[in-house]
């Protein structure tokens, strides 16, 4: 479960360059956050800067709009694979140098994809900045598209896909379930990619990729930490001003029809005990209740005090363990529940466990204790959150990303604090529906001896 939500309204570049200095509404507001700083540079380039003088460090994220979301048949897992192409080497530093450049003056990098979003962050001294937005500029401008480098890393994504999706039971009965539970929308596909998919990339697919999405203009820059907003915003026009703009990508268009009726996968593999997966269509991270479900699911999913874990685990033990994921994206997505399931019990007495205590929250709602405490919960983590500059920047590109302006961080607290006992409710009966929910089952099964083997 994510301790935050964000929502979902993409963000239009400007034309022309401007700047602005602003504050959002609200107490927390005027104490946090109202010395950012904002500009977009003539190719679309969106900059945020929030100055934050503790320490001598600058946290960078840069946050592109572009997922497995955008991906279409033929080319899915192309947004996972420039993750790892955009290390590769560009022409003026070759493969391995980004790391050692960074790393040799004091710094560190890391970057994920996810299904509406590719981000990719740094973190090093307030001397390094000019240096760091040399390397990323380099990699946009001119990302290397060697052959060999090529085949290298589509092997290394193809053995990423073996160990984190086919040799785990858990990822790959998710991946069946996503693909029951969105007939439509590009949900249905996974972010790493199908494995024919995977095989077949050629060059020009990724050359045509890249340069529609890894445009100045399909990009946000979040720097925060030990730089004043004039100083980041002339050294980002220095290293990336230059770099055109592109026509804008093709727009996402498909709405995932409303689901008839229950969808129900099962799945035979080798695996230690039965899985059960059960995944309900819900919201954008817009909706007007995304802070209503994060609450609903700090009461059910969080902790050994949770009801689910206290339902399936400690009273009926029927499970060994249960979690949950509440998708958060530009269009809406999938709430799920994960349940390992005790062995000698079965699937079946697992899932009338999980039915019946989420049929039991829609009826009945949330008690006051339980939302008080859920709210406790989501506050500290805001919080904490915003003690360091790397939880800055990367809340900042939450926001603004997907709710559309960055200053609707600042009014969290407060949306937190309205939400009803009879909001959640509400949104628990929308949402745990039955001719709404996708069940996925594994099974386990002897694992087949390979040709030749001893059995």
């Amino acid at each position: 479960m994510a301790p935050l939500s964000w929502s979902l309204a993409a963000t239009s570049a400007a034309a022309q360059p401007r700047e602005s200095s602003s504050s959002a509404s609200g107490p927390a507001s005027r104490a946090v956050g109202s010395d950012i700083q904002t500009k977009t540079l003539a190719n679309g380039l969106k900059i945020i800067v929030w100055p934050d003088h503790d320490i001598p460090n600058i946290a960078l994220y840069t946050f592109y709009h572009v997922g497995s979301r955008n991906e279409r048949t033929n080319l899915t897992g192309l947004s996972h694979f420039f993750e790892h192409m955009m290390f590769k080497g560009s022409a003026h530093f070759k493969e391995g140098e980004f790391d050692r450049v960074m790393e040799s003056n004091g710094g560190a990098n890391n970057a994920y994809t996810t299904q509406d979003v590719t981000v990719y962050s740094d973190w090093f001294a307030k001397d390094a900045l000019p240096l760091v937005l040399q390397l990323e500029a380099d990699r946009v401008c001119c990302l290397s598209f060697d052959s060999t480098s090529v085949e290298s890393e589509r092997g290394v994504v193809y053995s990423e896909r073996r160990t984190t999706t086919d040799d785990s039971g858990h990822d790959f009965l998710d991946e069946q379930v996503m693909a029951a539970a969105f007939v439509a929308h590009p949900y249905h596909n996974p972010i790493v990619g199908w494995p024919s998919d995977i095989e077949r990339w050629t060059i020009p697919d990724l050359k045509e990729y890249f340069r529609t999405y890894y445009a100045p203009n399909n990009a946000t820059m979040m720097l925060v930490g030990d730089v004043e907003p004039a100083e980041a915003f002339a050294l980002v026009e220095k290293y990336l001003g230059p770099i055109p703009s592109q026509p804008p990508p093709p727009p996402v268009r498909t709405i995932e029809p409303s689901q008839p009726g229950e969808r129900r996968v099962t799945v035979r593999r080798p695996a230690q005990v039965p899985l059960l997966e059960a995944s309900f269509h819900a919201t954008a991270a817009d909706a007007p209740d995304a802070e209503a479900l994060d609450l609903l699911d700090t009461i059910l999913t969080l902790g050994e005090s949770s009801r689910l874990y206290l339902r399936l685990v400690a009273r009926d033990q029927v499970a060994i363990d249960v979690g949950s994921w509440l998708q958060r994206g530009f269009d809406p997505g999938i709430y799920s529940f994960f349940v390992t399931v005790s062995p000698g019990k079965g699937v079946a007495a697992a899932e009338s466990s999980l039915v019946d205590e989420l049929g039991r929250v829609a009826k009945s709602g949330v008690t006051d204790a339980e939302l008080k405490k859920a709210k406790t919960i989501q506050l500290a983590a805001y919080w904490r959150s915003l003690k360091t500059i790397d939880g800055k920047a990367e809340a900042l590109g939450n926001y603004q990303m997907f709710r559309g302006d960055y200053r609707r961080l600042f009014d969290t607290p407060d949306r937190y604090g309205k939400v009803t006992r009879a909001q959640v409710q509400a949104a628990a009966k929308r949402v745990f529906d039955e001719r709404n929910r996708t069940i996925g089952i594994l099974i386990p099964e002897a694992e087949t001896p390979a040709k030749g083997g001893s059995k």
